[in-house]
């Protein structure tokens, strides 16, 4: 099932600012909370939703990108996105449950009671080629990053007696104030000063990494890149980001595409374009000529009277449409070649061409328009 576009989630136009969008994902995050909506399955998922467009509206990086390539922009086609990444509740409560207190859902986090570290995200730069684009690439990289302490398997602790239940919040991650007002009992929670939400102390911790359950490594990662991608997407790699402390939940691999330049071809989107010159007698007599494409070799038929600048268009010969089937078209230009220099022969030959009335211009009523000569181009 595709998923919805996230303006209509939150129900923002896309000029929205800042304020607006935040104000019109409090409204949706207090609908559908599981505080409001226990064991509301549907209510859960639409509260998912709405997280993970106010996750990216609300950062300006992200939201341009959504802007221009749409949910691929921000998920790329990999399978790294939020569905099979795991944006899951603790996700949403490790990134707001601050802002959800602030919105007075203060014992939120029952259910979800710890809060789960979260490692940082690693971005990197990839160029491919036009050809590798349009087969997509299975890339292999090493990156110097925070990786999991081997010594303590990236808990922290020397061994399982290194960690012990706070004794602060008793485990829960969280310390209620109840207080009695006008009003009545109030009871407002927040997160744990003492354990910083996770509910348990490193008591003994471990040599290597010193409690922090991550040190500096290297890691090889090998990840795929759909065909069709465009320069400045980003391809998101689930996990493979920096490792997060105390076992939590790894960051993401950010790969962002930059295309190199193609010794023949242009890219307009999914087509591609192609530049080719042809002789003037080509142009008056026609002919058969053979162009390059993406995997390969075409053959396309120069017609008689072909005017230089005519685009002729080769349909599917051009770079998948990336997250759909289908490819965008190869755009062959013709452009007559004129000889910068005559031999004698060849001016005497060509004074006698132009005396005769055939060789004079007569534009069409089409020709002499250059919208209308353009849509015929391409038509």
């Amino acid at each position: 099932m595709s998923k919805r576009d996230y303006y209509e989630i939150l129900g923002v136009p896309k000029s929205a600012g800042a304020d607006e969008i935040k104000k019109a994902y409090r409204q949706k995050a207090i609908q559908y909370h599981p505080d409001k909506n226990p064991d509301n399955k549907e209510a859960e998922e639409k509260f998912k939703e709405a997280a993970e467009a106010y996750d990216v509206l609300s950062d300006p990086n992200k939201k341009a990108r959504y802007d221009q390539f749409g949910h691929a922009g921000v998920q790329g086609a990999s399978g790294g996105g939020y569905d099979a990444g795991g944006f899951s509740m603790d996700d949403i409560y490790s990134r707001f449950g601050e802002m959800f207190e602030s919105w007075g859902f203060g014992g939120s986090r029952g259910r979800y009671r710890q809060r789960v570290a979260r490692g940082s995200d690693v971005r990197i730069r990839v160029k491919l080629t036009l050809e590798e684009i349009a087969r997509g690439v299975e890339k292999k990289v090493k990156l110097s990053k925070a990786v999991a302490c081997r010594e303590c398997r990236g808990k922290g602790a020397k061994d399982s007696h290194g960690v012990s239940t706070c004794g602060t919040c008793r485990g829960a991650g969280v310390v209620t104030r109840v207080t009695q007002t006008i009003l009545g009992t109030m009871q407002q929670s927040s997160t744990c000063p003492t354990c910083h939400g996770e509910g348990t102390i490193i008591t003994n911790p471990c040599p290597k990494c010193h409690g922090e359950g991550t040190v500096r490594g290297d890691e090889e990662i090998t990840f795929t890149i759909p065909a069709g991608v465009q320069q400045g997407m980003q391809v998101n790699v689930a996990g493979k980001g920096n490792a997060a402390r105390h076992g939590g939940v790894n960051g993401n691999l950010l790969v962002v595409i930059e295309e190199e330049p193609h010794e023949h071809f242009q890219r307009d989107e999914s087509d591609l374009i192609y530049s080719l010159f042809i002789s003037v007698g080509q142009a008056i007599m026609g002919d058969s000529v053979e162009v390059p494409i993406i995997d390969g070799k075409a053959k396309i038929k120069i017609e008689p009277g072909t005017q230089s600048g005519r685009i002729l268009r080769l349909r599917g010969k051009g770079l998948p449409h990336v997250q759909s089937y289908g490819a965008g078209d190869m755009l062959v230009q013709v452009n007559v070649w004129i000889p910068k220099k005559l031999t004698k022969e060849e001016q005497k030959l060509l004074e006698k061409l132009n005396a005769s009335d055939n060789f004079k211009p007569k534009p069409s009523k089409e020709d002499r328009n250059f919208f209308e000569r353009m849509r015929r181009m391409v038509g």
